[in-house]
């Protein structure tokens, strides 16, 4: 597979230094999408939470990849996700012609690969992720969890993921048809423990807890304003059509990203609160050209 490395590879790293809040932002070469992210621990003694923001060239094509990792249990599992999904996925022969099947494979292939790794842990971790997937004028947004993704499309907030919650009818069917059970412990929890019914990691309740994206794909045209990535820190206290409000009069996505941050914690966010928002600029361009 052609990379092209040296002229189209970007990617953060991330450091959190005492868990200070971060935040950072660039361009892609092609000019077609602008990121900004901020990630911060907020009201919590401990940092759980990881994003990436990538871009890079496989077989000639500029790629964008974005992902949300939430933990739980402790960071190992949102950590390791954080550093292999998107390689693994941009390593897999199917990247370019069947994207969605690719997404998936690296999908249980990180998870698999995670739960090997932690052979010698008496405690387990996990992990969501939201992701999203650039490639040309696709747009496919991949979700384990209760991390979300929500666009802007013609000045309307759509939710392009949907939250793995365990009392959804159709995600308690499938743990119950798997031999789980889901019951109420201050929300409704998988076998009592855990608040999310999909998850990378979680070992001890993988039969139920399976890390198979719902994978949604959207055509990047002018309509498509911008996607907004986060946490639950965020969504717990905010609604989806606010989040897409705020970040309107944004043009700066690094900029949009620490708004919705502030605003989560000044609402009583009680968690870690990660934020990554895309800027698509084909409809800036053709409104800067029809206004000359």
């Amino acid at each position: 597979m052609g990379y092209l490395h040296s002229i189209l590879s970007q990617s953060t790293s991330q450091v959190h230094v005492d868990d200070a809040p971060v935040s950072g932002g660039g361009l892609s070469q092609n000019g077609k999408f602008s990121y900004g992210y901020a990630s911060s621990p907020g009201k919590r003694s401990s940092m759980e939470d990881f994003y990436e923001t990538r871009i890079d060239g496989v077989d000639g094509e500029v790629v964008g990849l974005f992902g949300v990792f939430d933990g739980h249990g402790g960071a190992r599992a949102a950590e390791y996700v954080k550093q292999n999904l998107f390689s693994n996925l941009i390593r897999h022969p199917k990247f370019i012609s069947d994207t969605k099947s690719a997404i998936a494979d690296a999908y249980s292939h990180t998870d698999s690969e995670f739960l090997k790794s932690e052979n010698n842990q008496n405690r387990d971790a996990g992990s969501t992720a939201s992701t999203a997937i650039l490639v040309g004028d696709r747009l496919l947004v991949a979700n384990v969890g209760d991390s979300r993704a929500v666009i802007c499309r013609g000045g309307n907030a759509i939710a392009v993921s949907r939250d793995h919650k365990p009392d959804q009818t159709d995600e308690r069917q499938r743990i119950e048809d798997a031999g789980g059970f889901v019951m109420w412990a201050g929300t409704w929890r998988v076998g009592g423990v855990l608040a999310v019914s999909r998850a990378f990691g979680d070992r001890l309740l993988k039969q139920y807890v399976v890390a198979d994206p719902e994978i949604q794909e959207e055509k990047v045209d002018d309509t498509l304003e911008f996607l907004i990535l986060a946490s639950d820190g965020l969504w717990d206290v905010v609604t989806n059509e606010e989040a897409v409000s705020m970040t309107k009069p944004i043009p700066e996505p690094e900029e949009a990203a620490k708004r919705l941050m502030q605003e989560a914690y000044q609402r009583g966010s009680a968690d870690n609160i990660t934020i990554v928002v895309v800027r698509f600029l084909a409809n800036e361009e053709e409104s800067s050209s029809n206004s000359k």
